[in-house]
């Protein structure tokens, strides 16, 4: 189930990064066609990968949703509740010896 996870993740992200560049190709492109002058190319290729980067941040918090969804539905204990379990345990052990 991890693997499907990981891959997922992956995926998305790569899928981020494939959009940066083609912004900028896309930019690069426009500019040739519509006789752009060199500011206003570069202006239009700045905007797009903003544009760009902005949607692979919400790409990549969507694909965190999605395996948090996933890791909850297959009942898997987040870091903290790990964290909170194992401290639990050690106190517990702590308590019995003291006993």
């Amino acid at each position: 189930m991890l693997e499907i996870i990981e891959k997922t993740l992956l995926t998305a992200l790569g899928a981020a990064s494939m959009s940066q560049k083609k912004a900028e190709e896309l930019g690069q492109e426009l500019k040739q066609r519509l006789n752009l002058s060199e500011e206003e190319g570069k202006a239009l290729v700045e905007k797009l990968k903003k544009n760009a980067s902005d949607k692979q941040c919400e790409l990549e918090q969507q694909a965190k949703d999605e395996v948090k969804k996933a890791c909850e539905r297959i009942g898997m204990v987040s870091r903290e509740e790990f964290s909170a379990l194992c401290e639990r345990v050690s106190q517990l052990e702590k308590q019995q010896a003291a006993d």
